[in-house]
């Protein structure tokens, strides 16, 4: 634990050195209706050995997936990682989030990001990837800010199955430049054909789309496709890395661009962070994509060697030149995804996949023969689910944490719209015994 001591005196020099008299002056653009008010219930002063002791005892009350089992997605998966990820990740030579700017002095990272840029197109199918980004949304705005930019068009439809934090931060990432967002009605939980076709005009730059989406189900891109194309936009697909084992990739669905959360290739759920974002898409794009790029080429003795070849970020070029702002690339999380790839192979993802579809099928097949609980859509679905309850989901979480389940998502969370509605996730770490568990637990809540 570190400890950084400052008296009254060090305060008064810090905000006299950036020209605010207090440290309410420096807060004052935060709205007074979100400040803290009173004092925080903290409790009397401690020495180090007791502080260290209290502190140890609160992180304790956080549960993790060692220690429960885990039926949670909406964006953030428990898949098994072997054991060699966290090996190769602690090692001192890699042991950071950030990219080396010397290629002389960094060709070992500059190599694993060279192989990690090569897997994520083999998996998506897609022709040039970037060095990864900040996580799954940002990622999808940032292909937002791409179809704007290539296509010189205000629109972007938003498919209304996006995962709602995606949403969110497209809407920031847009709302500035003016960009103007549309969603996408929904049948049955997936796209509406027909809003696609009525929404669909020469002022739309590009048309997102998640599949599996934020339910579980898959869209059909195919017919999407021809209508995006046929005026001009760009089709930009949201996939879970994983569904690419056994699912169409972006590629052969002819997307522009792909995106998406990779934290379910080697990385651990964290708390909710931090992750990393894929950005992969056809050639003709490469000079719009935002990030930094990694490529091969050979030194003046004809050695191989690798470089961050495109940089169109605003420190290296001229901010009006720029695509993007973004900042860092979360490399150590793609350096455990290149890892992970490189581990599991094309069978081992095909493997996993494959798993995460029978036994989540299993799991939705026992639930919806318990009084009261029906799957809500029809459509085909992946490793998710949601389930309609006979009484509210929170109740059915807290009753269940007890149990050490993580039982789901509350649906009513996002929208209050989607009532007594539980999105449940199975991946290839349920065995039988805990799927059936979780049905035996929510029979004695029916």
């Amino acid at each position: 634990m570190n400890y950084v001591p400052n008296t009254d005196q060090d305060r008064r020099k810090m905000l006299q050195k950036i020209g605010v008299s207090d440290f309410s002056e420096l807060i004052e653009v935060i709205p007074e209706a979100i400040r803290l008010k009173g004092k925080l219930k903290l409790p009397p002063p401690l020495s180090e050995l007791e502080l260290t002791k209290l502190l140890n005892q609160m992180a304790n009350r956080n549960k993790d997936t060692s220690q429960m089992i885990c039926f949670v997605g909406g964006g953030a998966y428990d898949h098994f990682i072997p054991a060699i990820v966290d090996h190769i990740i602690a090692r001192s030579e890699y042991y950071t989030a950030y990219t080396p700017y010397q290629a002389e002095v960094s060709q070992g990272t500059l190599q694993t990001i060279y192989e990690f840029q090569s897997m994520i197109c083999e998996l998506t199918g897609m022709d040039v990837a970037n060095a990864s980004m900040y996580d799954g949304a940002t990622a999808t705005a940032e292909a937002a800010l791409l179809a704007h930019a290539y296509t010189r068009r205000d629109e972007i439809l938003v498919a209304g199955s996006l995962n709602p934090n995606y949403k969110e931060v497209l809407n920031t990432y847009c709302g500035s430049i003016k960009i103007k967002i549309k969603d996408l009605p929904l049948v049955e939980g997936v796209v509406d054909i027909e809003q696609v076709k009525e929404k669909l005009s020469e002022r739309v730059a590009g048309v997102i789309v998640q599949t599996p989406n934020f339910f579980g189900l898959l869209e059909n891109v195919s017919q999407m496709e021809s209508l995006v194309h046929s005026v001009g936009a760009l089709l930009i697909l949201v996939c879970d890395p994983i569904s690419l084992g056994i699912l169409k990739t972006p590629g052969e669905y002819n997307a522009d661009v792909a995106v998406g959360e990779g934290q379910a290739l080697g990385n651990n759920l964290y708390l909710g962070g931090p992750y990393f974002g894929y950005f992969a898409a056809k050639q003709h794009l490469v000079r719009r994509m935002p990030g930094r790029i990694v490529a091969t080429t050979t030194d003046a003795q004809g050695k191989r060697g690798f470089v961050l070849t495109l940089q169109t970020r605003e420190q290296h070029i001229r901010r009006e030149k720029a695509t993007s702002n973004i900042c860092t690339n979360e490399a150590l999380c793609a350096l455990a995804a290149c890892v992970y790839l490189s581990i599991m192979g094309k069978s081992g993802i095909r493997k996993v996949a494959e798993l995460c579809l029978q036994k989540s099928h299993y799991a939705a097949k026992q639930i919806t023969e318990i009084d009261g609980f029906r799957k809500k859509y029809g459509a085909p679905f992946f490793k998710e689910f949601v389930i309609e309850t006979p009484m509210p989901p929170r109740r059915i979480i807290d009753s269940l944490l007890k149990r050490n389940i993580f039982a789901g998502v509350d649906l009513s969370l996002q929208d209050q719209k989607l009532k007594n509605q539980l999105l449940i996730c199975v991946t290839e770490k349920r065995t039988k015994e805990e799927i059936d568990l979780l049905i035996e637990e929510l029979g004695k809540l029916s």
